[in-house]
């Protein structure tokens, strides 16, 4: 577990780091961007949890069919919230490109489509994400990581 541990930890590092810089975009009304930072840390904060459990996982930005697929290797709480985490993941994972690059086709910018509420859902879907996957790194002998890392 320790190299598995070492791991999870590194991602919810990179993750908690995404989503203070997606709450710094939020307040300055850089929606887009505060969408963009809230998928990274989502997808971070989850691949952290499939790592802790052994799953391998593709380099994709989606990993909610996994989550799916492995929900019983995770202890029973977790289990209770992976329809959520899944959700976030599809739900954020399909803005992102929209949130990078707008609507090129349409010559829509990202600021044309990413609306305020958006990024405040995102930024606080990515919150609740990463609680949860810093509780799961923490059954697992994580302990330092609860207080933020």
């Amino acid at each position: 577990m320790g190299v598995l541990l070492k791991l999870a930890k590194s991602y919810l590092r990179q993750a908690s780091d995404r989503l203070a810089d997606a709450a710094r975009a939020l307040e300055r009304g850089n929606y887009p961007y505060a969408l963009r930072l809230s998928q990274e840390s989502v997808e971070l904060s989850l691949k952290a949890s499939l790592r802790i459990v052994g799953i391998e996982y593709p380099k994709v930005h989606d990993v909610s069919d996994l989550l799916l697929e492995y929900k019983e290797r995770f202890p029973d709480w977790f289990r209770e919230e992976v329809e959520f985490l899944a959700e976030t993941s599809r739900r954020l994972s399909s803005k992102r490109e929209l949130s990078l690059y707008g609507g090129e086709e349409a010559l829509l910018t990202p600021e044309e489509l990413v609306s305020r509420e958006d990024a405040v859902e995102a930024v606080e879907r990515a919150s609740k994400t990463l609680e949860r996957v810093r509780r799961l790194i923490s059954h697992y002998g994580g302990a330092d990581i609860e207080k933020g890392l």
